[in-house]
């Protein structure tokens, strides 16, 4: 079945692309691009039409002249997931990927039409069946988990099968080729036995691949908001910049569904297409962004501190921005990991939206992540229930959402915790609550907060009893934002005391750089090294 109508470009703007591009033609039956295809460019179309096709050959969309064709992996590097054939005889402009990111900070009219018809082809790709990468292993495998919800977290479209549950008639697939569960297979027919999230990452084009040791001015760990905002600002300013991300950039920003209190956006924005602009952006002032790198260990030196990566790489850089966020808390209660990643998430996507549809759901959590995720559920046809475990919402969660959650109907339950889980084979089919009623429930949805992702910093810098980094006075440091330890510092919701807002952590972390300019001109200058 085809999908929805898209935009199409104005004259205005075709005329623009056309300076940029090149023109060329194509004849009917002639493939575009194909399944797996890693460096295909912007398609603008002045004349025929073009088909978008699945693996197996089914049609997802179909675009005429001002169309265009191309999805968020334009931007982010990974290796395309459709194939694009020719209908009727085309001449096109085409544009290469890096003229058309450098296009659309030129353009914002472009960028907003481009931006979002990206978002939502993204969003339409996950929904769909037999698209992207396909996941084979056993639910109860840690590794098999870990799998998808890598997957989930890059937004990647993809397909899971249980080889113990292979019901098509096919042979199990763990036997297919003779390889062992988990296995990844990639567009275009690649197999990855037991990927780490690295070696997934990299094998569809997605994240710079490190050098054993590089060399920088300011690396910062970790690229939610803050670490985006130092990414920018930093290099921008000149500094050799390097974003390091243990999982996928935009952190729990990157998962919400729409933020609609961020600056600048009256109608919101959802978490996926602010990260895609500020990853552009950030590319555009060639701040560079590796991952998935996971910090091990931070060793402070006198003129540059070195980090080091998991996979035994290493950055020596003059300035270090601790920005690595903080990670979902679990609910307290036995057999939580048999669920996750099956009926328990931690976001809400266009593919949990579709699983929920029509069935009983709980979002627990008080803050305004939760009513984000609870209102996205019941627009999307589930029957939800707000779980909280205060008396109020509104110690906690913006008013606007409190009204949201009236208005699409969603249940709102106070003084609720969670003390059991029922259900069999990693599907729930109901909880307990600590007061001892059962609720009847098929999906479960935890926003509890998180905890700093500090552990791998051991005693290098000072940490309050919770964890998270003491900057500033309280580090009996100089700067604001500087940590216990001269030219590292801290930004976003790792920073003890921070604002736990978006636009804060944004702010912070373009406030960093200036800091991180008066550390290097104080070291250049004690080094002897004349100014220019």
């Amino acid at each position: 079945m085809a999908g929805p109508v898209s935009p199409v470009l104005s004259s205005a703007q075709l005329a623009l692309l056309a300076e940029r591009g090149v023109e060329r033609t194509a004849e009917v039956g002639e493939t575009l691009y194909e399944i797996g295809d890693e460096r295909y460019p912007f398609i603008a179309i002045l004349e025929g039409e073009a088909v978008v096709l699945d693996g197996a050959g089914e049609e997802i969309a179909r675009h005429g002249a001002a169309g265009f064709l191309g999805e968020i992996n334009l931007l982010t590097g990974q290796t395309v997931f459709v194939t694009a054939v020719v209908t009727q005889r085309m001449r096109y402009i085409a544009l290469d990927r890096e003229v058309l990111r450098q296009l659309l900070f030129e353009d914002s009219s472009l960028s907003d039409l481009l931006l979002s018809t990206f978002v939502e082809r993204r969003e339409l790709l996950q929904r769909r069946q037999g698209i992207g990468v396909e996941i084979v292993g056993r639910r109860e495998s840690a590794d098999t988990r870990r799998l998808l919800d890598f997957a989930r977290r890059l937004r990647l479209p993809y397909t899971w099968t249980d080889p113990e549950q292979d019901r098509d008639g096919a042979a199990p697939a763990r036997v297919r080729g003779g390889a062992e569960p988990p296995l990844v297979r990639l567009p275009g027919g690649v197999e990855l036995r037991n990927p780490s999230n690295g070696v997934l990452s990299r094998a569809l084009g997605i994240g710079r691949e490190l050098a054993p040791r590089e060399e920088v001015d300011l690396v910062v760990v970790g690229g939610g908001p803050a670490g985006l905002g130092a990414a920018v600002y930093g290099a921008s300013e000149g500094l050799d910049t390097l974003i390091v991300e243990s999982t996928v950039l935009g952190g729990q920003a990157g998962a919400s569904r729409r933020i609609e209190n961020y600056l600048g956006f009256p109608a919101g924005i959802s978490g996926t297409e602010l990260v895609s602009r500020a990853a552009t952006q950030a590319r555009k002032f060639n701040a560079r962004i590796a991952s998935p790198y996971r910090a091990r260990a931070l060793q402070p030196g006198a003129d540059r501190h070195v980090v080091k990566l998991e996979d035994g790489n290493e950055v020596a850089a003059r300035a270090v921005l601790l920005a690595t966020g903080a990670q979902y808390r679990r609910l307290p209660v036995a057999g939580l990991g048999g669920y996750e990643g099956i009926s328990v998430f931690y976001a809400a996507g266009p593919l949990e939206g579709q699983l929920c549809a029509g069935q009983r759901a709980a979002v627990v959590g008080g803050g305004n992540s939760a009513a984000q995720a609870a209102i996205w559920l019941a627009r999307g046809g589930a029957l939800v229930t707000l779980l909280h475990r205060r008396g109020e919402l509104r110690e906690t969660m913006s008013q606007y959402l409190i009204d949201d959650l009236a208005r699409y109907g969603v249940a709102v339950r106070d003084r609720s915790e969670i003390a059991a889980l029922h259900g069999e084979a990693g599907q729930l089919r109901a909880v307990t609550l600590a007061e001892g009623s059962e609720l009847p429930f098929a999906f479960l949805f935890l926003f509890l907060g998180a905890d700093p992702c500090t552990d791998w910093l051991a005693d290098v810098v000072a940490r309050a009893s919770d964890g998270f980094i003491l900057t500033g006075s309280e580090a009996a440091a100089d700067g604001l934002l500087e940590t216990s330890v001269r030219g590292v510092y801290a930004a976003g919701d790792v920073r003890a005391g921070s604002i736990k807002r978006c636009a804060t952590a944004v702010g912070e972390g373009a406030a960093v750089v200036r800091f991180v300019h008066e550390h290097l001109a104080r070291t250049t200058v004690a080094s002897g090294d004349v100014l220019r």
